[in-house]
């Protein structure tokens, strides 16, 4: 039986560095899998769960607890197919949990699948941020979970900790509730049981997501194609994402440059420069990269905006970060 937790959080709460902490800690006798799913249209964290030991399905364009829950459905299948002794399940931070805890839990899966904790992740700094505070899924996500991870506190402020303080005081009942930085949580609370279910509303969003036909980044150039651009847009947010192949290079200083004046919300992104891979995640002011030797299959990189950016004009300037 494959045991199973859902990891949610809204956007840029760190999900994707938890699991990479995670799946870091694997045991080396026992089989993983990770089913993630992205707002946007170009698979960015499915480039950067790669190769770390885990089994990987993704699901682009949507989130995948809509559409009565028929891509989540292909995409669980195809994993439980390899009897993975874990699966770790990440919906997009757009994504609203009620469906998919009620796919997980139906009898279709009881005999497959035991489903422990859910976790959601929470930047008590996102408790500042009245147009946070008030998305239905934000709200959804911390109602559903049964463990409550305050990630990144190295970036509290005082006041950050004084609305948690609140919010705890107002709404956390008697769940687990654990502070830390940069996802590093123990392993064993992946096998915390899962808590008495809450009912949880209807969500209010119906946005459509793409059928995973294949496991890693989904989304592929054609010949003689050398780069191309996807938008998705919903739920008052809009994404806009890149993919260029393996040949093109980047300059990294012009591309960090570029990170750091570009407007979003999240910017995410994999791309290709002369030392090697560039791994670069960013949420507001908060910017992280990582370099490393080997060269990515291809670069992708994607932002995630609650404005209407000028996509044009952000590609014109992307591409002079080209090198060849």
């Amino acid at each position: 039986m494959t045991r199973v937790n859902l990891i949610t959080g809204f956007l840029g709460s760190g999900k994707t560095t938890l699991l990479c902490h995670l799946l870091a800690a694997k045991p080396a006798n026992e089989q993983w899998a990770v089913l993630v799913n992205e707002f946007g249209e170009i698979g960015v964290d499915g480039a950067l769960l790669a190769d770390r030991g885990a089994i990987l399905k993704e699901i682009p364009g949507g989130c995948m607890c809509c559409v009565n829950g028929l891509p989540m459905q292909i995409g669980l299948n195809r994993l439980l197919q390899n009897k993975p002794d874990r699966l770790l399940i990440e919906p997009t931070g757009l994504g609203h949990p009620r469906q998919l805890l009620q796919l997980l839990s139906s009898p279709t899966y009881h005999a497959w699948l035991q489903l422990n904790a859910t976790l959601t992740l929470l930047d008590a700094r996102q408790l500042a941020d009245p147009w946070v505070v008030a998305n239905e899924n934000f709200r959804d996500q911390l109602a559903a979970a049964d463990i409550i991870i305050g990630n990144k506190q190295d970036r509290w402020q005082p006041e950050d900790h004084q609305r948690l303080a609140d919010w705890q005081r107002d709404a956390l009942d008697q769940r687990p509730f654990i502070a830390t930085e940069f996802g590093q949580i123990p392993l064993a609370l992946l096998d915390t049981p899962r808590g008495q279910p809450r009912e949880l509303p209807v969500p209010q969003h119906h946005h459509p997501a793409a059928v995973p036909t294949s496991g890693v980044a989904v989304m592929r150039l054609d010949h003689p194609a050398r780069w191309r651009r996807a938008l998705n847009q919903g739920q008052d947010y809009s994404a806009c994402g890149w993919l260029f192949d393996a040949e093109t290079q980047f300059d990294r200083a012009a591309l960090l440059e570029w990170v750091r004046q570009a407007p979003g919300d999240r910017i995410k992104g994999v791309m290709h420069i002369e030392a090697g891979s560039l791994t670069i995640n960013r949420q507001g002011d908060d910017l992280q990269i990582e370099t490393r030797s080997q060269p990515p299959a291809d670069s992708r990189i994607e932002i995630i905006d609650s404005q209407q950016a000028d996509w044009n004009r952000l590609q014109s300037a992307l591409l002079k970060c080209r090198l060849r």
